[in-house]
């Protein structure tokens, strides 16, 4: 029997043809089911590889009710921390045999809805999320029918689960750091008061309680409220906040695109850092290791973060609504030289 047509990709049928047995036949060997005589095993098998024959993605997934395609929603992959937050699940996900998609929602509303309901029609299993621009009333609500887990945010009473490190604790890590140092005046860049399950709103509470706990006065002038975590914003809150007080001597920022940002905006203002102000970020980005001076910062273990989302996620997809939980990763402070003693 000749071979079909190779123009159009081969079908299910022509393998069958080719190998002269069933359509049935030919699907218990692709999913490899043990009742199928080792000859006839054989002859399918070639006819598979003679004809390149790729099973059909919709003919497994109504087999099996999974297309084991997972996706990362994002508002920007061209983050430094972002990057990384993918290559890690990626590596994650290929052993478990996931394939992980990207999509880049640019923080607007009516791509965040399409991610959080699970992008229907799609065939995807479940979506690893980053929000910026839902209200969490709607994540409560989509997180019931669509298996989800969250990145930034968490979001209480809804069945969708967060994984993170603890954002508070890791503050109060950094601003004990540069109380250790002798500073004393530490203002705090990237508040997210309007939505207080951020991780912006989280690092200014472990910034408060740390600086509250030492008897040192809050001094609302010195927190900075920032809408997104970029370079830009953190070089023009930054420049602001210091024409407003000269005599801070430290800047927690609530990410390092912040921090990287800040440092440019007092290098322009003639502030040297750290000799008048240390800075300190978060997130281990690549930015920080190579800005000069480099920058102190706090590592998430991506690796671990990685697992346990996948795991949080699998439990999803396999049906489970109950109520969302928080997984907690391990974090660890990088000093560098952007915070080093006074004098």
């Amino acid at each position: 029997m000749s071979v079909p047509d190779t123009v159009r990709p081969a079908r299910i049928k022509d393998v069958a043809a080719l190998a002269g047995v069933s359509l049935k036949t030919v699907t218990n060997v692709v999913h490899q089911r043990p009742n199928v005589a080792a000859e006839t095993r054989r002859r399918v098998l070639e006819a598979i590889d003679e004809l390149d024959y790729r099973p059909s993605m919709i003919g497994r997934q109504l087999q099996s009710g999974r297309s084991n395609i997972l996706t990362l929603a994002v508002p920007r992959i061209d983050e430094p921390y972002l990057g990384s937050l993918a290559h890690a699940l990626i590596a994650a996900a290929t052993p478990r045999g996931y394939t992980v998609l990207i999509d880049e929602t640019g923080g607007r509303p009516e791509r965040e809805r399409q991610a959080s309901e699970g992008y229907p029609g799609h065939g995807i299993d479940g979506v690893i999320f980053s929000a910026i621009a839902l209200d969490p009333q709607h994540l409560a609500a989509v997180s019931t029918r669509s298996p989800l887990v969250l990145l930034g945010e968490r979001v209480p009473g809804s069945s969708a689960d967060y994984v993170a490190i603890d954002n508070e604790q890791s503050a109060r890590e950094v601003v004990a750091h540069l109380l250790g140092l002798g500073r004393r005046r530490i203002a705090f860049l990237g508040d997210q008061p309007g939505r207080p399950t951020t991780v912006g709103a989280a690092r200014r509470r472990g910034y408060d309680r740390e600086l509250g706990e030492a008897g040192i006065a809050l001094s609302p002038d010195r927190v900075v409220g920032a809408d997104r975590f970029t370079r830009q914003e953190g070089e023009e809150l930054a420049a602001t906040l210091w024409r407003g007080d000269h005599t801070i001597d430290a800047l927690v920022c609530a990410s390092d695109l912040l921090a990287v940002g800040a440092m440019r905006a007092l290098r322009r203002l003639g502030v040297t850092v750290p000799d008048d102000v240390a800075v300190t970020g978060w997130d281990d980005t690549i930015d920080g290791c190579y800005s000069s001076p480099s920058l102190t910062t706090v590592a998430t273990d991506l690796p671990v973060l990685a697992e346990r989302t996948l795991d949080a996620l699998s439990r999803r997809v396999d049906g489970d609504r109950s109520e969302g939980a928080t997984f907690v990763v391990p974090h660890r402070l990088v000093v560098r030289e952007s915070s080093t003693s006074v004098g």
